[in-house]
């Protein structure tokens, strides 16, 4: 694997390969989605070790110290050796990622394979493609946090330490000195608590970045700005705290903080400034001088961290790693915003590059980050549009049909038989001639039962294998939680089966790739995926209206989803994935079939706190296709309104309730209101049941399934990466 070092003696930059650590037991091997760069703490280890051997010792008296004393106690020879060997080899940097679980150690079991987590400590959170990292130094994302934005999740906790060291309180003023990423985060999480704040940097951007933020001022400390606004914001008084989050030889911050701090107020040190205290100032105001170590509660004791021998919270509230789970949670409920802060977004390949950058200061920053090769599934941003592939799907020629006997009925097997089945799937089927319901799976034997009374199965059972296995079943339904779509789908085309998967067919690229596996193995590729808005008649009306294009296109869905119920699985991100990976597809495919043609990239951005979503189309042809997933509408609005504008045309849908197309002076409106809205779920199982019978092409190309898969899962990546993502198709 490759890893950013650095020899302090030569002040050499590489990116070393180096071998895969072990998993040792009490922790977890991560593999390594996005690293944050500390652009305070790192660019000041990489100054130091640019610097002449007089320089280094003049940056660390602390460790000319320790020499010192060595040459006393071992003499010079033994002393040099020692440091030359220290100076002279590779040290690691970083300090802060997010990445996923590759492998649990012994011991561990409050995380498995596959989880994305936030990783902190600068000899486990390196910046490396794996890292194995012990129980207290590492959490859980929270469901719905962008993997790039729990990278955070070191640098959030040493400012919300640092806020909790001033114990702020609700009403109350302070000044944070230093805007750079740790000071934006501290001003962040007071105004997120209720205080007030006054910034102070000498980089008007980083000022103005604060106020947006929601810094009450900001300004050039050596200006009169910054103690006019805490003037005015305190009647005089002074500000109750002072934050030092600046570094540097100057002795600036202290004074500054001794002539705008209020009688008796608070001072705390989270950055690595001089602190040369004007004893009169910090006498007469009897201030209250505090620093704040890192992380919190259990930095630098081994035994908590890499034994994993927690604090008892009724004696330490916060902890290391209750710090970094309570930032990851501010982050996730949108109350600390961390994206205004990405300067830029490097691949890990251009690391050297990017350090010398900002050594140089080519790259102004407040944040860096680094996006590794291997991220999580639907998550790869880009500064350059990066590309997610598109499985290939098996084939040169059309697998043949399952043979079954002619002027039979079409037996039927469903897995699965909660809501959605039961109301718009099952009444059509059960009424269908032709069509024989043969057995329900479900995992609890009262649910197959009610089935079975219901919509007459012939036989109701919990064993999926025996199912499976009937050699008289010619097609399975997959009806069940999203989670399980993609493995019940796989199994039922190994046994020879004509496969109905209702949306979503995969949830991670991993899992649609297992379903064309399966395809490839068996040579059975007879899928269909319940988009069925397409199989609409309304739609399919104003479609044929609409005619042929000869242009671009441009399409716009919005879809008034409106909030779930509490206690909905659907909110079980965890496991069955976000909504829009869920039911997304049933818009891509709708969009794509108007458009007639598959996407070839996916743009996506979201307001933070809520599940909305703005989602872009691009297509082959230059048409694009904008959907709009909305959570926040009213309630009473249509769920689902879309227009089609190309050639001076415009088809418009109206809940499927009605249709109208215009073309010029004319318009077409449909004939009459349904009395249901009908989305297309009987047309499209008769074209599926019409298939199965007759051995003819299923009703959607599995090419297009696979695409529009493809594109609703790019969803994330696009989302992360704040770039549009490409789609090709893999080779």
């Amino acid at each position: 694997m490759k890893q950013v070092v650095q020899n302090y003696k030569s002040g050499e930059l590489a990116l070393l390969d180096v071998p895969v650590p072990g998993c040792k037991p009490g922790g977890v091997l991560v593999r390594t989605a996005y690293s944050l760069i500390s652009t305070g703490t790192e660019l000041m280890k990489v100054s130091e070790a640019g610097m002449s051997m007089l320089g280094k010792a003049r940056s660390r008296p602390d460790q000319v110290a320790k020499v010192v004393q060595s040459v006393a106690t071992n003499g010079v020879p033994a002393t040099y050796r020692k440091v030359m060997g220290k100076l002279d080899s590779y040290t690691p940097l970083g300090y802060s990622l997010c990445g996923v679980v590759e492998q649990v150690g012994d011991g561990t079991d409050d995380v498995k394979a596959g989880d994305l987590v936030a990783c902190a400590g600068n000899e486990h959170a390196l910046h490396a493609e794996l890292n194995w990292v012990p129980k207290n130094l590492y959490t859980p994302v929270p469901d719905g946090l962008a993997p790039r934005h729990a990278a955070f999740g070191t640098v959030g906790s040493i400012a919300l330490q640092g806020v909790r060291q001033g114990e702020s309180r609700l009403g109350e003023v302070a000044l944070v000195v230093g805007l750079g990423l740790i000071g934006q985060l501290v001003a962040q999480l007071l105004t997120a608590s209720g205080v007030r704040v006054v910034g102070a940097d000498p980089d008007p951007a980083r000022c103005e970045l604060a106020e947006r933020l929601g810094a009450a001022a900001c300004g050039d400390p050596a200006s009169p700005a910054v103690e006019n606004a805490v003037a005015e914001l305190t009647d005089g008084h002074g500000v109750d705290q002072v934050y030092l989050a600046a570094g540097g030889g100057s002795n600036q911050p202290v004074e500054l903080a001794a002539r705008l701090c209020r009688d008796r107020g608070r001072v705390v040190d989270i950055g690595k400034c001089r602190l040369d205290l004007p004893w009169n100032a910090y006498y007469e105001k009897e201030l209250d001088v505090r620093f704040s170590r890192s992380y919190g509660p259990g930095r630098y004791d081994p035994e908590y961290e890499i034994e994993g021998r927690d604090y008892p919270i009724g004696y330490v509230r916060w902890t290391e790693r209750r710090n970094l789970a309570c930032f990851l949670d501010l982050a996730a409920r949108g109350r600390v915003d961390v994206e205004p802060l990405i300067t830029r977004t490097a691949d890990f390949d251009d690391a050297v590059e990017t350090y010398r950058r900002l050594k140089d200061g080519e790259l102004k920053a407040v944040a860096v980050l680094f996006r590794y090769p291997e991220q999580v599934a639907g998550d790869g941003p880009s500064a350059d549009a990066p590309v997610v592939s598109v499985p290939v799907v098996p084939g040169g020629g059309t697998p043949s049909a399952p043979v079954r006997a002619a002027r039979t009925p079409v037996r039927l097997a469903f897995v699965g038989a909660g809501n959605y089945a039961s109301s718009m799937l099952l009444p059509h089927l059960a009424q269908r001639d032709g069509v024989e319901l043969s057995t329900v799976v479900t995992t609890t034997a009262l649910s197959a039962a009610n089935a079975q009374r219901k919509f007459g199965f012939r036989e109701a059972t919990t064993d999926l294998d025996a199912v499976l296995g009937d050699a008289s079943v010619d097609a399975v339904f997959v009806v069940t939680r999203h989670s399980s779509h993609a493995e019940l789908t796989r199994k039922a085309l190994l046994a020879g089966k004509a496969v109905f998967v209702e949306k979503p067919l995969a949830l991670t690229s991993q899992e649609l790739t297992g379903v064309l596996d399966a395809v490839e193995e068996s040579g059975n590729d007879r899928l269909q995926v319940g988009f069925n808005r397409r199989f609409a008649p309304l739609l399919q009306e104003a479609r044929k209206r609409f005619g042929a294009r000869t242009g671009p296109a441009s399409l716009r869905y919005l879809v008034n989803a409106g909030r779930l119920d509490h206690g909905s699985w659907y909110l079980q991100q965890g496991t069955e994935g976000s909504r829009f990976a869920g039911e997304g597809g049933h818009f891509v495919d709708t969009a794509s079939w108007l458009l007639g043609a598959d996407p070839v990239s996916v743009y996506a951005v979201a307001p933070s706190g809520n599940e909305d979503l703005q989602v872009v189309l691009g297509y082959p042809d230059g048409s694009t296709a904008t959907l709009s997933y909305v959570t926040t509408g009213a309630a009473g609005f249509p769920k689902e309104t879309l227009d089609l504008v190309a050639d001076g045309k415009v088809l418009q849908l109206d809940d499927f309730v009605r249709t109208s197309v215009y073309d010029g002076r004319k318009r077409w409106v449909s004939s009459r209101l349904p009395k249901a809205r009908d989305k297309g779920q009987a047309a499209e199982l008769a074209a599926f049941v019409r298939a199965v019978r007759t051995g003819g092409p299923m009703p959607v190309p599995l090419r297009s399934l696979v695409a529009t898969t493809a594109a609703t899962l790019a969803v994330r990546a696009a989302l992360a990466g704040g770039a549009p993502v490409t789609l090709a198709e893999a080779r």
